[in-house]
């Protein structure tokens, strides 16, 4: 699914009413036909719900003011407040005013202090109240006014719709400055807005759904369009479906090459991962003496023992035992547990000049490249990096604080440069390909948080492009599923308690779910 900053949806509707003949007004009263249905879904079971409906001077307020109307008709009581003048209405938010007030539904006004007892008078009795008052054109703070009937919302015990975006909350960016309402449910016109997942204004959206408001499939499709939600739509029709004459070679062999002294635990990690994501077979190359360790911990998994170094990593020794497994591999990925040592950048260096299947780095394999990521744009394989903000700031030479405040945009721009895919991980994580495309994660959650989850990540997107998917597939496909698996092992066992291994626990489960989707 799209995923649009303001403008960008603003172009949509503009599109839609120029080029298809769709008059705004029919897109407004389709989306408050969305919202009503959205609370009617929230309050089943409640006969005759009280809802409070706040109407700012926009077309959000008009979206309000026809959500008034149709749940009036339906017998529901109404009260809609007007935060501000009707003769400063939009043109169609114009229409739906006097057709409410034609029907006798009670529009109050809410423009002053003297107003706010009314306000909560009303509230006292409301079921929900849907916020209306500011949509994605929305900059800045809301004035002091605005921010007393916020912090009135967030205070009540009342339950909060937002329509397309909370107000307060910037639709490019998911700011806010100062105050903002904190919905318990979000229903968002046509696509859902960047900033309703970036962070804080994820925190002001609470359950999200995404309204269809007849906008034609090919504007809320279009290629010009560069970035995009992942969620389990996305990415169902890209796993390679088991056919009956099939073997374990058919679902390919990947090679993870890690490991150091202490480190045993991420490579293998990121091999039974790999497994559990569905690759037929699975090598894990690590130093010699940590063999052992791994081949006592899993039976799936098979092991070749490289040349170490004194300090317990892989020795450059090995790199024509690396070579021949590449050969017989149809993913590598390598970093995990490798250690920051010398000779780590010889051997990414190695891999990337002689692979001739794709190539998956993370960890201290992203390190070893540091001083010289050119190398990354002069490979001859598709290449994924999957790099934490402090792991790409090393290779970029950017600051945390500068990547932090543009994921998608940073991202995407080094993707581009380097000819990759890149996989910034952290709250919704971000793979951007190297065309442009950026896709922003919706599954996972704080639990997950804990040591080894990254190398969890890199043995499913690893098992994804063994499988037959293309490098920005599995990255996409990889963070959603590591996402989601995340989630389903929270619901079970609490997040606070979650470890690594209880993702790849779950990822049967996970896969499962969205091959019945």
């Amino acid at each position: 699914m799209k995923l649009v900053k303001a403008d960008e949806m603003k172009a949509i509707d503009r599109r839609a009413s120029q080029e298809y003949m769709i008059p705004s007004l029919l897109l407004m009263e389709n989306a408050g036909l969305r919202v009503v249905q959205a609370i009617r879904e929230i309050l089943t079971g409640v006969s005759r719900p009280r809802v409070v409906i706040l109407a700012g001077q926009g077309n959000n307020g008009g979206d309000g003011l026809v959500v008034g109307r149709h749940l009036f008709n339906g017998g529901a009581p109404v009260d809609i407040f007007l935060l501000g003048e009707p003769d400063a209405l939009t043109p169609d938010s114009r229409v739906n005013y006097d057709i409410a007030h034609k029907m006798g539904i009670s529009i109050l006004p809410l423009t002053g202090e003297q107003h706010l007892a009314s306000l909560t008078n009303a509230l006292l009795q409301a079921d929900l109240v849907v916020d209306a008052i500011y949509g994605i054109g929305f900059r800045g703070r809301l004035n002091d006014f605005e921010t007393r009937v916020a912090d009135l919302l967030n205070h009540s015990r009342v339950p909060v719709l937002a329509v397309d975006i909370a107000s307060g909350v910037e639709a490019d960016t998911g700011s806010v400055h100062g105050s903002a309402v904190r919905a318990d449910h979000t229903v968002t016109l046509a696509l859902p807005k960047l900033g309703l997942i970036r962070a804080p204004g994820c925190e002001y959206t609470g359950q999200l759904s995404v309204g269809d408001i007849s906008i034609p499939r090919s504007l809320l499709e279009d290629p010009a369009l560069k970035m995009n939600l992942i969620d389990a739509t996305s990415i169902k029709g890209w796993l390679p479906p088991r056919a009956a004459d099939t073997h374990k070679g058919t679902y390919g062999h990947v090679l993870v090459v890690g490991g150091s002294t202490g480190m045993t635990g991420a490579v293998t990690m990121t091999a039974c991962a790999a497994l559990r994501s569905g690759a037929g077979l699975v090598t894990a190359a690590l130093p010699e003496d940590l063999v052992p360790i791994l081949d006592g911990t899993t039976m799936e998994v098979m092991s070749r023992a490289l040349p170490a170094t004194g300090q317990g990593s892989i020795s450059v020794e090995a790199l024509p035992a690396i070579e021949t497994l590449l050969g017989i591999s149809s993913a590598c990925a390598v970093g995990p547990g490798m250690s920051r040592y010398q000779e780590a950048a010889a051997i990414i260096h190695f891999i990337l000049e002689k692979s001739g299947v794709p190539v998956l780095i993370d960890a201290d394999g992203i390190n070893a490249l540091e001083s010289d990521p050119g190398v990354l744009r002069d490979r001859q394989v598709p290449v994924v990096i999957t790099p934490h903000p402090r792991e790409l700031a090393r290779l970029t030479g950017l600051t945390v604080e500068q990547i932090q405040h543009d994921r998608m945009g940073i991202a995407s721009g080094y993707a581009t440069q380097w000819g990759i895919t890149i996989v910034l991980k952290g709250d919704h994580t971000v793979v951007a390909g190297p065309t442009g495309e950026t896709y922003i994660n919706s599954s996972g959650n704080p639990g997950m948080a804990t040591a080894g989850s990254g190398d969890v990540l890199s043995g499913i997107i690893a098992g994804f492009i063994a499988q037959g998917l293309n490098t920005q597939q599995a990255a996409v496909a990889g963070v959603y599923i590591h996402g989601r698996a995340g989630d389903q092992a929270a619901a079970e066992i609490g997040q606070r308690g979650m470890i690594a291994g209880d993702i790849i626990e779950y990822l049967p489960y996970t896969l499962l779910e969205i091959a019945g989707q």
